[in-house]
């Protein structure tokens, strides 16, 4: 795992690598992470940094990176099996 040191993290521990992406899905990763203020960053590596502070954030940033990384049939069947999920309140 690369290593990057930053003003917005003194703890590089807590960053997490994701080198499996094209360029433009590693962007809408990244932009996707923002909008979440989820801190990520895109050296010129080709990697991209995330920074993960708790479970929350680790679920996000699977859910994310796995729509860009599964078959579409994975993702059709994860689908259907959340509409016939029974909701309990």
């Amino acid at each position: 795992m690369t290593t990057m040191y930053s003003n917005h993290n003194p703890n590089p521990q807590d960053l997490i690598t994701i080198v499996n992406l094209s360029q433009i899905d590693r962007w809408f990763v990244h932009q996707r992470l923002q909008e979440l203020m989820i801190n990520s960053w895109c050296p010129t590596s080709g990697e991209l940094l995330v920074e993960v502070n708790n479970v929350t954030d680790a679920l996000l940033v699977h859910s994310i990176v796995k729509q860009f990384v599964a078959p579409r049939q994975e993702l059709v069947d994860w689908l259907e099996r959340c509409w016939q999920m029974e909701v309990f309140s």
